[in-house]
């Protein structure tokens, strides 16, 4: 199974890298940032997703739905960073869920979350 390329588009664009930055670019995986990460970073999980299925052949493409979560030290850094994202991807994938933003009660940091849906060809 192929996978949905965020990471590949994000690293490329230069707004995003302007402002999750480079070497590394702070867009992990779900469950793989570092500790104690510097901010804003993002993580990106797969939250569902399946095969373009027919009857006569294999499947050709693969679709996924993401959900991105960014976290920052204010509500209009995570934003930006949201935003910049959003704008890397949006001629591949398609924004389908702004899931509010909230704010960690311990950390005090801030959560901008939106969810995508991917088509990817195999």
């Amino acid at each position: 199974m192929s996978s949905a390329p965020i990471f590949y588009l994000c690293a490329s664009s230069d707004a995003v890298t302007q402002l999750l930055g480079t070497n590394p670019t702070r867009l992990y995986p779900f469950g793989q940032a570092p500790q104690n990460v510097a901010k804003p970073y993002a993580v990106w999980q797969v939250i569902g997703g399946n095969p373009d299925n027919y009857m006569s052949d294999r499947p050709d493409t693969d679709m996924f739905s993401l959900q991105i979560d960014v976290y920052a030290e204010s509500g209009s850094s995570a934003t930006d960073v949201g935003d910049a994202i959003r704008f890397a991807i949006e001629l591949d994938a398609y924004t389908t869920s702004y899931n509010g933003d909230s704010r960690d009660e311990q950390t005090g940091h801030y959560r901008h979350s939106f969810d995508v849906d991917w088509i990817v060809t195999r």
